[in-house]
């Protein structure tokens, strides 16, 4: 079963909000890919075990979780590394540089 986590908003990070006219440059998701959201102001990436287009909702296992400077978390209040979890295209955030500064 997963964990029900409620995600950031990704904000001006959204990946959801720099396709919506645009999708040729959006990428299908599938297994294995990595994707990256927000909780409690951390970063946590994920790999995907399977997706729901239906729904618009990856359910995936959650590979690491950083804080604003990069560091690496084993884990946090209700996540942990290895958790299963779904993400919502919309709950999607891109990386930037700035992430860590």
């Amino acid at each position: 079963m997963h964990r029900h986590i409620e995600w950031d908003d990704p904000g001006s990070a959204s990946v959801s909000k720099l396709f919506a006219n645009d999708h040729h440059g959006h990428a299908q998701i599938g297994d294995g890919d990595i994707l990256s959201a927000r909780y409690q102001g951390k970063i946590v990436r994920v790999e995907v075990e399977a997706y729901r287009e239906e729904d618009a909702v990856s359910i995936a296992k959650v590979v690491a979780i950083l804080d604003t400077k990069g560091n690496r978390l084993k884990g946090m209040d209700n996540l942990n590394l290895g958790d299963i979890v779904r993400l919502p295209d919309d709950k999607r955030a891109f990386e930037k540089r700035e992430d860590y500064d």
